[in-house]
């Protein structure tokens, strides 16, 4: 029987606290998620009595209590409708950067409605699981040493000798063994014991306890980041790939709560500044199909070096080269609410500007207030340059096909 959990859903930049409030947490679970901030974590900030989210969002998971973390870049009021929109903006985008790619098996699979962004990945990682099953799990050849009846592989002639004084019919030998015992299926066996442990969907228990049942069991591992660190995929093992990144999200993300013992954190959290830059990026790729455009990412330039040290680089989001026309992007998940931006990202626009050779420039949000040209002061003068820095809005779209689309047209018809 799963055990029941709570599920409270909040905005980006909202605030949960344990003594007031709808949204409430328990003193408990505050205390867990102080500690796990402890750590570094960029995820909210503590404040009185309570925790404040910044632009940080996805799920975070305290004991059995859901704290799923929507963004937002409208004034519409937040109710159960406004959730589901958002909820499934923030899934198709990421579908669009990729984080969602997953293979489809033969069998016909039990299709939920995921709750939050934490059930999607728990699905995925079950497909793939399930995918590698139905295919056929990948041997590998390891070395063992047991105390054998029979003399196969290297003969361990201390250690025979040590256990073997009074045993004169068996042989304490190195040998290889070709199974299914290795690194990869230790790490996923680990997921789902942990995938057991932490789900409170109805709907993917029964799926979970299938694959504790047909796995192999493999020994206890301690995973850490060098863990996955090791790893090396080759062909045979390339299927194995997918599912070996959602076990590393979910396994590095997993911090156990040593002093309560019952308020352990699984966070899955995406920075939507990150998000909305690459999301823009993808549209613009997959959406063009201007021949003699090169679309890149992060393009850096050196503009800085120290007497003694390394040089410094600049980095705008998003850097469209044409022969004679190039155009810098930079991208911002905030809504203006018809302000002006603020003077450290015009005079950023301006540098990369003159550093990328770029007559254009804007920086996108998302919003509906359309496109606001301006364009830079000369020097030494007060008269407009050629060199233009827009602001463009994007309108949100949970139509995520259209809303690529619509990304696209406006800043290509535009710059």
């Amino acid at each position: 029987m799963t055990k029941t959990s709570k599920h409270i859903t909040v905005f980006e930049h909202e605030t949960v606290r344990f003594d007031k409030g709808e949204k409430k947490i328990t003193k408990d679970q505050f205390h867990a998620l102080e500690q796990y901030y402890g750590e570094g974590v960029p995820f909210f900030d503590l404040c009185y009595n309570g925790v404040k989210f910044n632009e940080h969002v996805g799920v975070l998971q305290v004991g059995r209590t859901l704290i799923e973390v929507l963004p937002k870049a409208d004034k519409i009021k937040t109710d159960e409708s406004s959730e589901n929109k958002w909820r499934n903006i923030l899934i198709g985008m990421l579908k669009a950067v990729g984080d969602f790619s997953i293979k489809q098996t033969s069998s016909s699979d039990l299709k939920i409605r995921p709750n939050t962004i934490l059930d999607s990945y728990f699905e995925m990682f079950i497909k793939e699981v399930e995918f590698l099953l139905h295919t056929g799990l990948v041997k590998k050849y390891r070395k063992t040493e047991s105390n054998s009846t029979a003399l196969k592989g290297n003969l361990q002639f201390s250690k025979h000798i040590q256990q073997n004084h009074t045993h004169q019919e068996r042989f304490y030998v190195r040998h290889n063994i070709y199974d299914t015992n290795h690194l990869l299926h230790s790490v996923l066996y680990k997921a789902i014991r942990l995938l057991s442990q932490i789900n409170t969907n109805a709907a993917l228990k029964s799926r979970i306890g299938a694959l504790l049942l047909y796995f192999p069991e493999m020994p206890d591992l301690k995973v850490t980041e060098s863990t996955f660190n090791k790893i090396v995929f080759n062909r045979k093992t390339e299927s194995y790939k997918k599912a070996i990144e959602i076990a590393r999200l979910i396994l590095l993300q997993y911090h156990p709560d040593l002093s309560k013992g019952h308020n352990h954190v699984l966070a899955l959290m995406f920075d939507m500044n990150d998000l909305w830059e690459q999301f823009i990026f993808v549209s613009l790729r997959k959406q063009n199909k201007v021949p003699g455009i090169k679309i890149k990412a992060q393009s850096s330039k050196y503009f800085w070096k120290s007497e003694k040290g390394y040089r410094s680089t600049m980095r705008p989001d998003i850097f469209i080269q044409q022969e004679d026309n190039n155009i810098i992007l930079d991208t911002k998940w905030k809504n203006l609410c018809g302000a002006n931006p603020s003077t450290d990202d015009l005079r950023q626009m301006y540098v990369y500007s003159r550093y990328f050779d770029a007559k254009k420039a804007a920086l996108v949000y998302p919003g509906d207030f359309g496109i606001r040209k301006g364009n830079y002061i000369k020097e030494n003068s007060e008269s407009e340059s050629e060199n233009e820095c827009s602001l463009i809005s994007i309108p949100v779209n949970d139509n995520i096909k259209e809303w690529q689309k619509i990304i696209n047209k406006i800043i290509f018809s535009h710059l």
